[in-house]
């Protein structure tokens, strides 16, 4: 049983990373699957709805309680590596622990994105991912999901033991079911061979395809008001040919100083003083210093994010990424839009996952951010639109603005999710108001 059950659980205050969702709820902590399907039901039969959650990295309200909210702290494990790479984790596992746990026994997952504080659930759930053009991601590294039910059915799917359920599951919102494991294909661990310095984002819209396909991974940072990037270029290497990691002090000074201490002095004085953010925005574009380096894979895919933000991020067909990256940059340029944060671009190969943003087709993703604490206005609204032209599918733990009506023309397989979700949930007991919005309520 759990240590309290749901209907006595005390009420507390929650607020995600970035501060924009808040809320008061009810909150409990189940340790297992069984724990959780007491949860479920319990609630169930007295007509409250439950919202998993993990470590509140999501922008979006997709994981804001409006009742009961169910932590997954307690469900942490790390299992047994069998010989072919399978790894079965808790649903409350850190990618950062994760990633530890694996290279430790000689391991690696084979894509990531680059905040690793999430939990594995929550990653799964809202679709994250990685760059890289041939690669796919973090959902199409799932092999098997443990997921229980509103009725307390414990569902172990597959692509062989209700296939219907593990296809959609791999990214399933939190509304198929509260997911309590998950079993990932892990790769023998590998390096990163790191080039990183500054660029131009008019040569990275003239020869974007050579640009993204030229390492293995390749993303690369726009800072409006100026016309430089910052390219990121990332190559897979066997760990035999041995790791060069930067120094030290080289790492404080560049991850520390000058991506979070000194980007921190820039956003807090634009917020101050917004005429202020272009010229800052030039002076930080002049602070990029080229550097290479090798390393274990999960310590170059992530980076440090101490400065707290709001995001959004859409998911464009690749080919017509040139075309949006232009007029985003003339959209912004014809403004008087002030903008502190970088715009993020990378690459993810099609994956066949119904509400992946990749689902079908090879991806370009673009994210733009704002300071926590401040209004996104017509910046957001400028990416959404354009996006919106190419029929871009927002990332489900940022920020947007669609329903699901317009969400059901971007997804050819929306109806099979949404009647699935009616079927297995049909009395709306993992819903929000947030779900109701982008999937529609319970058809019943």
């Amino acid at each position: 049983m759990t240590e309290a059950p749901v209907w006595e659980a005390a009420r507390t205050r929650w607020r995600n990373w970035a501060g924009n969702q808040r809320a008061e709820a009810d909150v409990v902590q189940p340790g297992s699957a069984a724990e959780v399907a007491d949860v479920l039901t319990g609630a169930a039969a007295r007509g409250r709805r439950v919202r998993p959650i993990g470590s509140g990295h999501s922008f979006s309200a997709i994981g804001l309680p409006d009742d009961v909210q169910l932590g997954c702290a307690r469900l942490d494990t790390v299992g047994e590596i069998s010989d072919d790479g399978l790894v079965t984790v808790g649903a409350g596992t850190t990618l950062h622990r994760l990633n530890a746990e694996l290279v430790r026994r000689g391991w690696s997952l084979t894509n990531l994105g680059d905040i690793d504080r999430q939990t594995i659930a929550g990653a799964l759930s809202t679709g994250t991912h990685g760059t890289g053009a041939a690669y796919g991601g973090l959902a199409t590294q799932v092999r098997a999901i443990e997921l229980v039910t509103p009725a307390g059915e414990v569902l172990r799917c597959d692509a062989t033991r209700s296939p219907e359920v593990f296809s959609a599951a791999r990214v399933g919102l939190g509304a198929l079911g509260v997911v309590t494991s998950v079993t990932l294909q892990a790769v023998p661990a590998f390096a990163l061979r790191a080039v990183e310095g500054p660029g131009t984002l008019t040569a990275a819209i003239e020869g974007f395809e050579e640009l993204m396909t030229s390492t293995d991974h390749v993303e690369f940072y726009w800072f409006p008001h100026t016309d430089v990037t910052l390219l990121k270029c990332n190559t897979r290497v066997p760990l035999e040919e041995g790791l060069s990691p930067l120094p030290r002090w080289r790492s404080v000074w560049d991850d520390e100083i000058v991506a979070n201490a000194a980007f921190a002095g820039v956003v807090a004085t634009g917020k101050a003083i917004p005429g202020l953010i272009p010229p800052l925005a030039r002076i930080s574009a002049r602070a990029l210093a080229a550097r290479s380096w090798t390393d274990h894979s999960h310590r170059v895919f992530v980076s440090r994010r101490r400065v707290r933000f709001l995001e959004m991020e859409y998911g464009i067909p690749r080919a017509d990424a040139p075309a949006v990256l232009a007029e985003l940059r003339r959209v912004h340029e014809a403004s008087d839009w002030r903008s502190a944060f970088p715009v993020e671009v990378r690459l993810a190969a099609a994956d066949d996952v119904p509400l992946s943003t990749a689902s079908g087709r090879d991806t370009c993703y673009i994210a733009a951010h704002v300071p926590a604490g401040t209004e996104p206005g017509p910046w957001f609204a400028a990416l959404e639109a354009i996006a919106g032209e190419v029929g871009g599918r927002p990332h489900w733990g940022k920020l947007h603005g669609l329903a699901a009506g317009a969400l059901a023309t971007r997804y050819p397989r929306f109806g099979e999710f949404v009647a699935l979700r009616d079927r297995l949930d049909p009395g709306g007991v993992l819903g929000n108001a947030h779900l109701d919005r982008i999937l529609g309520p319970v058809t019943r």
